[in-house]
């Protein structure tokens, strides 16, 4: 195994500074249209993530074309280039960025989770060939949330659109590890979402402030899914947005090292990568300046800053390097994000040393 981190760590000791905080950001770049000069932006500030945005129904050949010029902008670090993260919401049902020819129509989960975890593994493995085949190598997705029937549909971000595999743990689980292993399957890093859960919320985060979950504790059977999936050897956990009144009532949990660093790192033993639920258009975070979201995520224990909005990244690249600058232990737990971030890609082949 010692070859392994060999890699990263030649990349990283060749890299510049930018380039290194560069790596630490996942900017939106609209599918169907997109904006050449934020991705001329975004490659200013060496982002080394991108996230495709919106609907699109051009299919896979003419997404794999822009993903591929995306690509070719990515940095170069002594001489190799190190390629993006490329990354979508392909959930199925209501949340399904990318369609047209070569995608299918992706039913929701909550159908999802009808079906036999061995019949939706075969699904998900489908589904993340395609999205492969269209050079995205991320998906941010399944939704591990939990939604108690008593909730349902009043439930706004995912029970009001049929995003949850099921009402109990017992059910999401097994359907939510099954999703997760025919992506890895298809060589698609998984994300579970939305760490603690968003499942016992009323608010949609995207478009509602202060949203407060008054039931999961740190020890909530609806955790479960998160934990079975951490165990199962996911990649990548996305953080919510909502403030978890009996875990850590002072922070949003996307703010939280309680649950970051506690819960997810701790209690879960988690390794991989951390990465926000978006800090660019999301009404959860409005009241906080862009570039205190980054700092404060990353303070946190986070390591991939999501942006709708890639035309923050500069201001919040900028506070992060004058962060970094100003304080060790930020700056230690900046470079072990960079690591973490580096290995996901060179374990998907997006770093090359040879």
């Amino acid at each position: 195994m010692s070859a392994a981190p060999s890699c990263v760590d030649k990349v990283y000791g060749a890299m510049t500074g930018p380039q290194r905080v560069g790596q630490l950001f996942m900017g939106a770049v609209t599918a169907s249209s997109p904006d050449r000069q934020k991705i001329q932006l975004m490659r200013q500030s060496h982002v080394g993530s991108v996230f495709l945005a919106g609907r699109s129904s051009a299919g896979t050949r003419a997404t794999k074309a822009l993903v591929d010029s995306l690509q070719a902008q990515a940095d170069t670090v002594a001489g190799k280039r190190v390629s993006l993260l490329v990354s979508t919401d392909q959930e199925g049902g209501h949340v399904q960025v990318l369609s047209g020819p070569g995608f299918s129509a992706i039913p929701s989960a909550l159908t999802q989770g009808s079906w036999s975890t061995s019949y939706l593994r075969s699904q998900a493995a489908t589904w993340a060939e395609q999205l492969g085949a269209a050079g995205v190598n991320l998906n941010l997705a399944p939704v591990a949330d939990v939604v108690p029937a008593s909730v349902g549909r009043n439930n706004a971000p995912i029970g009001g659109y049929d995003r949850e595999f099921g009402h109990t743990a017992a059910t999401v689980t097994p359907h939510s590890n099954a999703f997760a292993a025919g992506m890895a399957r298809s060589k698609v890093l998984a994300t579970l979402k939305h760490f603690p859960g968003l499942g016992s919320v009323r608010g949609n985060t995207d478009t509602t402030a202060n949203v407060v979950d008054s039931v999961t504790t740190r020890t909530s059977s609806s955790l479960d899914p998160f934990r079975s999936g951490i165990k199962a050897g996911a990649p990548f956990v996305m953080i919510s947005s909502a403030t978890y009144s009996r875990i850590d009532p002072k922070h949003q949990a996307v703010f939280s090292s309680t649950v970051i660093k506690d819960m997810l790192r701790k209690d879960f033993g988690f390794k991989g990568v951390v990465v926000s639920d978006d800090l660019g258009q999301a009404v959860a975070v409005k009241a906080v300046p862009p570039a205190d979201r980054a700092v404060n995520f990353l303070s946190a224990g986070g390591d991939l800053v999501l942006t709708i909005e890639p035309t923050q990244i500069p201001a919040m690249a900028k506070a992060v390097q004058t962060r970094m600058a100003q304080n060790s232990a930020f700056r230690d737990q900046v470079d072990q994000s960079v690591h973490r971030v580096l290995a996901a890609k060179q374990r998907e082949g997006l770093l090359s040393c040879g």
